[in-house]
């Protein structure tokens, strides 16, 4: 294979392997099976076959031995000779009868039957039939007794009616004793035979000895077969490797999934790492050789992490090194290699890409070409290609001859461009499994073979040897292609331009046949997300005005109906020397179709009522409901003496007015204060009263109209002590009760959760955390651990009180942020309804662990770089860190699986969200500066509180404010799809982060506008919200728009969908003081770190809004 260690594990020492005893013996029982029936004729009516797999080599190759090995065990055994017999017969003293169901020997190492021997054992108790270990395998002095040479495992009789016998090779020793009891046991699974002829014997022809081992069993095959030759118990060796292919064309369920997850690494391999790596060259006009783009490709699927795919690194690895062709030289072969010479991306040029990986031993292959600027003849030539390629796929059915795959898709060929015929390749591809050609499965006209279920086939087609006439250079310009011009000039036009004359094409899938068909198709393809269509393959460099000249000349393609189709590829326009588009015009150009797009949607919004509610709004308490006493009994015997009482019990205050006590609720009373004067102390109670900043829902005006209330009152006493308790009870009483109204409140608009179902084993669990929002309380604050259960989360500490719940179902976004350059690890849930964490209402839960401890220095000295202690200190500290981030991610994987195995949960598509710090940018979201960081879903910033969750999903748009003035700072302003929303600032972001946050933007497909002002948007959009129609009908948000709009500001602003109400016209013309508010004053100052910005608008701005006549 393509190297020789045991797939998927070490083949060391030691009990590390495990072999699927039940895969193994349903393999073999079916290989005996096969054997026995010959129905293809292809076993040569042989008793016994050998196979011997050569040493471990690192060189990549495909061997029907090794593959054999790997497809029955699951692992390569190097230098292992494996012979089947038909009958019984060990031969030697150690043989005796295996019975009519067949016998397995194993000539290896004893180290290598030390594995065999003990999976055997494993096996043997669970069977009930435990056997002692031969001596020979327990020794490690390497001696042989001369008796126990072989060790017989019956246990596998009971699984498949077959016995195994392992014949271990000492170190010291070749191995020939051993051998010559596997020939006599040969000899004697055939001696039976019909007219006493020769044994035949079958071997793998093909495979020539190698290493000291297979060289040793080739000469005993001789030997036994000149020795014997003519007489009674002769060898006669026959080929059986077509009938071994046989065996391993059909898939079972297992196999045809590692087919399939191979497949997707490689689909995902070029879709997410192989594009944008050449559009970024193309883009940046960067050279990079063939050979390094072969060499990156590997690294990234031998780390399929890399690209995000979630397969175990262990167990992949290539099928050959990833091909790539470009500039005239292209080979088509299985065996092409990528050159040493530099991507070319001229135009009229053609990429082809090959891409093979491997998962488990199992081989899959996808192949793309990709046309830079095609030409008419390159685009038709594709087009045919890729409908032969599908007619191919399609053909493939069970039961249909392999030879007819191919004859469909030479017939797509011949109908439509029969000039092609000839450059077409001899085959549509081959089978595919451990073997990455299986050559019985070959695709070509001859092939007569019939397709089955469970078969996995390399569909290749390719045109080799096809010559664009419009290329500069030489007439006659060979296939292969070395025409002048590469080497260093592999992304430049002129010197090269002879090259482009030649190019070839190239698509190739891994398919998989099904056993029943799904809507007449009975594959899959399972490098169908690596897209084929030309859209998604042609790329076009060239401007707009010179694809405005070749569409005039009538140079594009036209359309089925003779229509011409636009100039414009569906792929983005790349940079070359003759096209300047810079990233700020292709910005442009998606920002144009975005505006266009995001009228249509706020449409079709506003047109439906969805203009949302504001969270929050609840029933609030009304003032009247609020009752001291519902009789003058109920006051206290206590609280009747004629002076200012306190009743904690009603929370009430009885204050004495003109001889009577009269009670008041503590929640009527906005403050008290007391006055030392002289001998005498003043009291001052100020109560809540219309007018003194109630909202309307708390008027007590709404239930007593016709009322006077008092709004304050003042008390005169000599008694300090009396009046200080007073005041004191008063200002505790009221808060209190406040934070009780406010903890009622909140709970009032929770929504009712589901019970928290407990695993019934060891949930994922992740201990040692801190919660933010904290449980507040009194005592020491404790840690508490996180546990992942069947329905929802659990974090507790030793406390009983101290725990909160977090449900699956009530996730909006989780967050796994590790610690880089923060002293926090964290995870964050952002939910969808808010949950009370102790005493607070909050939507965003998290859960960190701190990674540095924080350590001061006695005396306040800063210490060297170079003291041991501090560098023992860095040192630990990044162990730390790395430490907690290896436990937070392997909990995320584990929530991940539960995550995946629950069918209901795997509805919610929960994921954990990494923030991408290299997108991250500083801003000042509420008071303090923070690192702002994008994710997949969200804006978020998790380390300062309060933490920033902004969906994009519900994102309008966002104006970037400020730009343009030499300011050092910019504001970003987020408007949401619900206009009642507030308007969310993100102020003083560093002006060097203004092209990465548009890119940003741009990528996330949102709709952003640039302003030299502030914009007051509480009055923008409620001048929106009353007349929506207006605001479609004058282009939306194109307001915003400085290109369509007077750089200057002048008052006319013809170009403007909105301009000032006639009314601020009025008012600024009358006013010439508040002239000065149609320039903008921005002055900074620094306090405590943050930047803030004050500044006086332009009259014209944030005001009414009217559409213009």
């Amino acid at each position: 294979m393509g190297d020789s260690k045991p797939s998927g594990g070490g083949g060391g020492g030691g009990s590390g392997l495990q072999l699927d005893l039940d895969a193994f013996g349903r393999r073999l029982k079916h290989l005996y099976d096969s054997w026995r029936k010959d129905e293809s004729r292809s076993w040569g009516n042989t008793s016994a076959f050998a196979v011997a797999t050569p040493p471990p080599s690192e060189d990549m190759r495909y061997l029907k031995s090794s593959a054999l090995q790997i497809w029955l065990l699951g692992y390569e055994f190097p230098e292992t000779v494996m012979v089947f017999l038909q009958g019984g017969g060990a031969g030697g003293e150690g043989g005796g009868s295996g019975g009519s169901g067949g016998v397995v020997h194993v000539v290896c190492s004893q180290k290598k039957a030390q594995h065999l021997e003990a999976v055997r054992r494993v096996c043997a108790e669970k069977s009930g039939t435990v056997r002692e270990i031969s001596d020979t395998v327990r020794e490690k002095s390497g001696a042989v007794r001369e008796k126990s040479g072989t060790v017989r495992g019956k246990n596998l009789r009971g699984r498949c009616g077959i016995e195994m016998v392992l014949h271990p090779k000492p170190r010291s020793e070749d191995g020939s004793s051993q051998m010559a009891q596997v020939i006599s046991a040969i000899r004697a699974s055939g001696a039976g035979s019909a007219g006493g002829g020769p044994v035949r014997l079958g071997v793998l022809a093909k495979e020539a000895p190698e290493g000291a081992v297979m060289e040793k069993w080739a000469a005993a095959v001789a030997a036994a077969a000149s020795g014997g030759e003519g007489g009674e118990g002769a060898v006669e060796t026959v080929d059986v490797g077509p009938a071994l292919g046989d065996v391993l064309a059909v898939k079972d369920d297992g196999e045809v999934i590692n087919v399939k997850k191979a497949a997707f690494l490689s689909a995902q391999a070029l879709k997410a790492f192989v594009v944008p790596k050449m559009e970024v060259l193309i883009d940046e006009e960067r050279s990079m050789t063939h050979a390094e783009l072969m060499e990156q490709t590997e690294e990234v699927i031998t780390d399929p992490a890399k690209i995000k795919v979630k397969l175990k690194p262990d167990n992949c690895d290539i099928c050959y090194p990833p091909v790539f062709q470009s500039g005239g030289q292209y080979d088509l072969r299985a065996s092409a290699v990528s050159s040493d010479d530099p991507l070319c991306y001229d135009s009229m040029g053609v990429i082809i890409c090959a891409i093979g990986a491997r998962y488990a031993s199992y081989c899959s292959n996808v192949a793309r070409t990709y046309l830079i600027d095609a030409t008419k003849a390159q685009e038709k030539a594709y087009q045919v290609l890729l409908r032969a390629q599908e007619a191919a796929i399609a053909a493939i059915k069970p039961g249909t001859k392999l030879g007819d795959v191919y004859r469909a898709a030479v017939a797509v060929v011949e109908r439509e461009a029969p000039e092609l015929v000839a450059h077409l390749t001899k085959h549509a591809g081959t089978g595919i499994g451990i073997e990455f050609r299986e050559a019985g499965l070959t695709l070509n006209a001859k092939n007569e073979r019939t397709v089955k279920p469970g078969m996995a086939f390399n569909v290749v087609l390719g045109l080799h040897g096809l010559t664009n006439p419009e290329a500069g250079g030489k007439e006659g310009g060979e296939a292969n292609g070395s025409a002048e011009g590469g080497g260093k000039e592999g992304g430049k036009e002129g010197k090269g331009s002879a090259k482009l004359r030649s190019y070839a094409l190239l698509l190739a899938d891994t398919v998989t046949v099904r056993s029943a068909a799904d809507k007449d198709r009975w594959v899959d393809v399972a490098t169908a997300s690596a897209s084929k269509s030309f859209a998604d393959v042609a790329y076009s460099l060239k401007g707009e005005d010179e694809e405005e000249e070749d569409t005039d000349k009538g140079k594009r393609p036209e359309a089925a109906g003779g229509a011409a189709e636009p100039a414009v590829f569906a792929r983005a326009h790349l940079r070359s020397e003759n096209q300047e588009a810079t990233k700020e015009e292709l910005r442009r150009q998606h920002q144009a179709e975005l505006a266009k797009q995001k009228i249509e949607e706020t449409a079709r919004r506003l047109a439906a009522g969805g203009l949302g509610a504001r969270e929050g709004e609840g029933a609030k308490r009304q003032t009247g409901d609020l009752v001291s006493y519902g009789d003058v009994d109920e006051i206290p015997l206590a609280m009747k003496d004629y002076k200012i009482q306190v009743d904690q019990r009603h929370e009430s205050v009885l204050l004495p007015i003109y001889g009577l006590l009269v009670p008041f609720h503590v929640c009527m009373i906005r403050n008290v204060t007391s006055q030392q004067d002289g001998g005498h102390i003043y009291i001052r109670i100020i109560f809540n009263v219309p007018g003194a900043g109630f909202s309307g829902s708390d008027l007590p005006m709404q239930k007593f109209p016709d009322s006077v209330f008092i709004k304050e009152l003042s008390f005169k006493s000599t008694d300090s002590r009396h009046a200080n308790q007073v005041v004191q009870l008063i200002k505790t009483m009221s808060k209190h009760v406040r934070q009780r109204e406010s903890e009622r409140a909140e709970r009032a608009t929770l929504v009712t959760q589901e019970k928290l179902q407990l695993s019934k084993g060891r949930p994922p669990r992740l201990p040692d955390l801190w919660i933010r929002p904290s449980f507040g309380g009194k005592g020491r604050k404790l840690t508490g651990s996180l546990e992942a259960h069947l329905n929802g989360f659990r974090y507790s500490t030793a406390k009983p009180d101290e725990r909160v719940e977090v449900m699956y179902g009530n996730i909006k976004h989780a967050f796994f942020q590790p610690a880089e350059n923060e002293m926090i690890t964290l995870l964050h849930f952002h939910l969808h309804n808010p949950i009370m964490v102790g005493k607070k209402k909050t939507k965003d839960v998290q859960f960190f662990a701190e990674v540095m401890e924080v350590v001061q220095t006695v005396g306040g000295s800063r210490r060297s770089a170079y003291d041991p202690d501090e560098i023992e200190e860095e040192q630990r500290e990044r162990e730390r860190r790395s430490k907690i981030n290896r436990e937070f991610k392997s909990f995320v994987s584990a929530v991940h699986s539960l995550w995946e195995k629950d069918r209901e949960l795997a509805r919610l598509d929960l994921e954990f969200d990494v923030p991408f710090r290299e997108l991250g940018f500083h801003g000042v979201p509420h008071k303090s500066s923070a690192f702002i960081v994008p994710t997949v879903n969200c804006l978020v910033e998790l380390i300062e509180v309060p933490f920033l969750v902004v969906t994009l999903n519900e994102v309008e748009i966002v104006n970037l404010e400020r730009v343009g003035l030499g300011q050092k700072t910019f504001d970003m302003a987020i408007v949401f799809k619900d206009f009642k929303r507030d308007v969310l600032r993100i102020d003083a972001i560093p002006s060097t982060s203004l092209d990465s946050v548009k890119e940003w933007l741009n990528s996330m497909n949102i709709k952003y506008y640039e302003s030299r002002l502030n914009l007051s948007w509480k009055a923008i959009l409620q001048n929106i919200m009353s007349d929506p129609e207006a605001f479609l009908a004058d282009g939306g948000w194109e307001f915003l728009n400085l290109e369509a709009s007077d750089s200057e500001g002048d008052e006319s602003e013809e170009s403007q969908a909105y301009e000032p109400s006639d009314l601020e016209e009025a008012a600024s013309d009358d006013d010439d003081d508040e002239s000065e508010d149609d320039e903008s004053v921005v002055d900074s100052e620094e306090e405590g770190g943050r930047r803030r910005v004050r500044r006086r608008r332009r009259g014209r701005l944030g005001m009414s809004w009217r559409r213009r006549p």
